[in-house]
Parts: C-alpha cells; structure tokens; sequence
C-alpha cells in the first residue's frame, strides 16, 4: 500500500490545523485530519465556475468588456482553473485566500497538477480575510463572486466565518455585485434555511445540484445562484 507523505502543515490562529498530502498521485487538503477536498474528485467546484461564470463567457451579449470575478477560497485551485479556463481576455480573477500556505502550496507542489494558475496575467492574489477583503470594496465592484468556503452555514470550517452569512454581510455582497452580478455558493448540501435568507436579502435564488463526480449517481452537493432582484 502506498503511503500518505505529507506535504505541509499550517495551523490557524483559532486551533484549526490544515495539511496537504499526497498518495498514489492524488494531493489531498486535510482539515483537523480529515479530508476537506483532493485533486480525484474536482467536478463541483468546476461547476460552481460554470454556473457563476455562465453571462460571462466570451461571444454573450452580457458579457461585459473586462469582466471581474472574486472567487472566496483558494483551496486545491479546481475554481481558478475552470473560471480561467471560461472567462477569457482581458479579465481579472481575483483570489481571496486567508492561509498563506495554501497559497505557496498552490504555486509549488499543485502546479504538477494544475499548472502555474496563479502566474496567470489575469490571477490577482489577495491574501486575508474574505470578511474584511468584501467589505473593503465598492459598489459595483464585481461582476461575479464564486464562494466556497464552509460545507454549509451551519457546518462552519473555522467559527470566525458565521460572519459571513449574516444579514448586513449580505447586503455588503449584493452592494458590490454590478446590476447584472451573481454571487454563487459552493454548498456541501442544500441549506434551505440560507437560501431564505438569500431571498430576504434581495436576490433571486437558483438552486442547482453538482455531483462530486461526472460519473457519479447521486447530486449531494449543490450550488446557489443569486442575481439581483430589481
């Protein structure tokens, strides 16, 4: 049996402790030990590229001259990919990413398995807090927001991002979105009780199922499309 071989270690200030490994030519993302997301199954995070990215490609009437995507969590780098992949030039895909090792790790070990994304022209890397990095921004700022960060709000990766669902941070996230932005979530599960408070804060909701895996039978994850309601 092949090994795990550990890549890397980053502990956050509140405990949580982050690891990178590789086994059998597959890097994994490991949360306090436990998988959180690997380079085997990648399919929901590429579609969550697609469905917020979808007015946005090259050839769309909506498409505006020099779009401007912010995608809230770098992780293993599937989003960047994909959004790159479809957004075309000239663009700006900024990256917001809390962990400056997951960062490094992205521009050293991952590049064997994505590519050299964030020397990509059009990658902006943003380290900090997506909290602080959002409401640092004006209005209209952005044409798209492509989120992943928790399995869901009631399933938190670290306790700071309750912030991030709570009704003024909506609204903060609706102000900087252009008149025809959306704003996409990556969601473990449905969660009906945030897709109410999506709606009470102003946006039209699609709900989309992802797989985690183009072949996969069951669609246990799923993606939340909000555009703006007028």
């Amino acid at each position: 049996m092949k090994p795990y071989v550990q890549l890397g270690e980053s502990k956050m200030s509140d405990g949580t402790v982050f690891s990178l490994h590789k086994h059998d030519g597959k890097f994994y993302l490991k949360y306090n030990g436990f998988d959180l997301m690997s380079t085997a199954l990648t399919f929901s995070e590429e579609l969550l590229a697609d469905a917020g990215c979808a007015s946005l490609l090259p050839g769309k009437k909506t498409r505006p001259k020099h779009p401007n995507v912010l995608i809230g969590g770098l992780g293993l780098g599937f989003t960047l990919k994909r959004t790159l992949e479809l957004i075309g030039q000239p663009a700006t895909v900024e990256v917001a990413e809390l962990m400056k090792p997951l960062i490094e790790w992205n521009r050293t070990f991952l590049v064997e398995h994505n590519g050299p994304l964030l020397e990509d022209p059009r990658t902006k890397i943003t380290q900090g807090d997506l909290f602080d990095i959002i409401n640092s921004k004006k209005r209209g700022s952005y044409d798209a927001l492509l989120l992943d960060i928790d399995n869901t709000p009631d399933d938190l990766i670290t306790a700071g991002n309750a912030r991030l669902y709570s009704p003024r941070f909506l609204a903060k996230i609706k102000e900087i979105l252009t008149p025809n932005g959306c704003v996409a979530y990556w969601l473990s599960e449905p969660a009906p009780k945030f897709k109410k408070c999506l709606i009470k804060a102003g946006f039209w909701v699609e709900e989309q199922s992802a797989k985690p895996h183009a072949k996969s039978k069951r669609a246990r994850h799923c993606i939340y499309v909000c555009t703006r309601r007028r």
